[in-house]
């Protein structure tokens, strides 16, 4: 069992690996025009496809003014496009232009998913799997966190 200084050393450093994931989404962001953040929304439009502003303001957790906003830069840059919703004329269908927003994220990721792929591989069956299991406990912590700040 790990003591309370080795506990504290891997939060640190699992604080650093997010501050280092922030500062490379920020960096790519910005080669392609858009912050770290709404570069990171287009990863949510890949996973769920077309999407109300509604959903999509479930989804990142933003108000729906904010989603206008990000909707609104997504469009100028061709990535979405608005359409109405047949059934109810009140919602706005997100319909992201999935082809293009790979063509101009892909060319900063390929590497570094190659390199994480090979990193993995470095592992064996028996670490990935409390890999695995780290981080799917670790994302229960954080949505039930979201959750419970969400109700204050």
């Amino acid at each position: 069992m790990f003591n309370k200084e080795e506990i504290i050393n891997l939060r640190k450093l699992s604080q650093k690996y997010a501050y280092t994931s922030i500062q490379m989404h920020e960096s790519i962001g910005r080669k392609i025009g858009l912050n770290g953040t709404d570069h990171k929304y287009l990863g949510f439009l890949i996973q769920k496809g077309q999407v109300t502003a509604g959903q999509l303001a479930v989804l990142t957790g933003l108000t729906t003014g904010s989603v206008t906003g990000l909707i609104d830069r997504f469009e100028n840059k061709k990535l979405v496009n608005r359409q109405p919703d047949k059934a109810d004329r009140r919602k706005i269908i997100i319909v992201p232009n999935i082809e293009k927003i790979r063509k101009l994220i892909t060319p900063f990721y390929k590497d570094f998913q190659n390199n994480t792929d090979e990193l993995f591989s470095s592992f064996s069956n028996k670490e990935l799997s409390v890999l695995e299991s780290y981080f799917h406990k670790a994302l229960e912590l954080m949505n039930k966190e979201i959750e419970k700040v969400n109700e204050k």
